[in-house]
């Protein structure tokens, strides 16, 4: 039986040594250069604050970091600390505000086409520098915080949690559970039938998927994730537009194998969130007791009146077909069914603002490196449905509020999305107003010119 699994195990070992080697040797800088300092304290003076919930901004106030929380905020002057490490920051009134975060990511897939990543010929050191500088670029978009629903990211993460990298705060779920012929069976068909001596498929050892049939197999695989670090886990319950197999109106995993991962979560103290697109699958997830929808686009009256009855979370994205859109091959099966849930998306918003559904913002691009910068130009795209206070509290406090569903599983402690006394000091110094001009997140290198994460400085234009 070993030999079934040797190969997996080979490989998954080699991709966990992999990252510690490349960080350790240099080969993907730490951290950018000279973008990083730790200070014991640090002041920004004369600055507008939009604290992720109000709808407007603050008089001219100041605020003070010291460690990693915010201790002071006031109109008034903040008298001198008796330190030589404070850093004072002139914000000559620009806005502060949270640091922004997205709630689907996938670090290590969002970049690289799916035919590389699945391709033996591919070095996984290639994978590894990629996710690397993946993260460090998503930090210096401004997103300090992401929820990544799909991949091998946990030694990432805590390379990026022991400062070796540069990156976001990680609320891992490793490998999406899915059923055969599921959203997550990247399988070709000469690979079937699996038997009991079958080695695992690349998607597999690579960490992206987890192949699981019955509830036995299900709860096996909902454990290795949780065993792995997974803040929540990822289960597929409907078909998606990647899909190579399932269609997009097919229901995937029984209730009862659903049921099962939400158990396994539940006994963690944390949460299952499901990808479903159409309304069946959607329900049938709820059903089982799954707290967070991931897309959604395709559902109906009904669901949206069953999702704010249940408390449920929709984790939706401004799919439309647009410069944002995943650039399937015209005619193919994936971009018909991407034009389908597109036409689905402004529904979507409409019945979730109708019915009050706790709704979170995110991005999920995948496999094209152009889409994984547009991070901001997606979400500046909202207020196409909401005003850009609205926007700007989706992605700070109320997407803070979805991360903290893992409970005693979250692995950051403490108030984020906000800009409070005692919160966390993820901190964004914006040149101009976003609130008139939701616009300025599109372009963050010009108009980010401080970014903090957890009390340190990751970029300062003003020193």
């Amino acid at each position: 039986m070993l030999s079934r699994f040797r190969p997996g195990i080979i490989l998954g070992v080699l991709l966990i040594l992999l990252i510690g080697f490349i960080v350790q040797t240099g080969s993907v800088q730490s951290q950018p250069a000279n973008t990083s300092q730790s200070v014991s304290s640090i002041l920004f003076e004369n600055v507008q604050i939009f604290n992720g919930k109000s709808e407007g901004l603050s008089t001219p106030s100041n605020v003070l970091v010291v460690g990693n929380k915010i201790q002071t905020i006031s109109t008034t002057a903040i008298p001198a600390l008796p330190t030589v490490n404070l850093t004072r920051i002139d914000g000559s009134g620009r806005v502060l505000m949270p640091g922004l975060i997205d709630a689907h990511v996938h670090l290590f897939t969002e970049t690289t086409p799916i035919a590389k990543l699945l391709s033996p010929d591919t070095p996984l050191e290639a994978l590894v520098q990629q996710a690397q500088t993946n993260a460090t670029e998503m930090l210096l978009r401004g997103f300090t915080s992401a929820r990544d629903l799909a991949g091998p990211v946990f030694e990432l993460k805590q390379a990026i949690d022991r400062g070796d990298v540069v990156g976001p705060r990680i609320w891992p779920s490793g490998a999406m559970i899915s059923q055969t012929s599921g959203h997550g069976d990247y399988r070709s068909l000469d690979e079937l039938p699996r038997t009991p001596t079958t080695s695992l498929s690349r998607a597999e050892v690579f960490g992206m998927t987890a192949i699981a049939d019955g509830e036995a197999e299900v709860l096996r695989r909902a454990r290795e994730q949780l065993m792995r670090g997974a803040s929540q886990l990822k289960v597929a319950a409907g078909g998606g537009v990647s899909s190579s197999y399932g269609p997009l109106d097919a229901n995937q995993f029984t209730e009862s194998e659903l049921r099962v991962a939400v158990q396994a979560a539940t006994d963690w103290n944390t949460y299952v969130t499901a990808h479903a697109i159409t309304s069946s699958a959607m329900q049938s997830a709820i059903r089982a007791g799954i707290k967070c929808i991931e897309h959604g686009q395709l559902m109906d009256e009904e669901t949206a009146k069953l999702m704010a009855e249940k408390g449920a979370w929709l984790s939706i994205q401004p799919f439309l077909d647009d410069e944002d859109a995943i650039p399937f091959p015209e005619g193919s099966v994936s971009r018909s069914k991407q034009l389908e849930v597109v036409q689905g998306t402004d529904n979507a918003y409409k019945l979730a603002k109708k019915y009050n559904i706790k709704t979170a913002w995110s991005t999920d691009t995948l496999f094209d490196a152009r889409l994984a910068t547009r991070q901001g130009a997606i979400l500046a795209k909202m207020v196409r449905w909401y005003t850009p206070d609205q926007v700007l509290k989706m992605a700070t406090s109320t997407n803070a509020e979805l991360l903290s569903l893992s409970g005693p599983r979250n692995p950051y402690p403490g108030r984020l999305g906000v800009v409070e006394e005692g919160a966390l000091a993820d901190l964004l110094l914006v040149n101009g107003n976003p609130l008139d001009n939701i616009r300025l997140v599109e372009n963050p290198s010009q108009n980010f010119v401080v970014i903090m994460k957890d009390g340190k400085l990751y970029k300062n234009l003003l020193r």
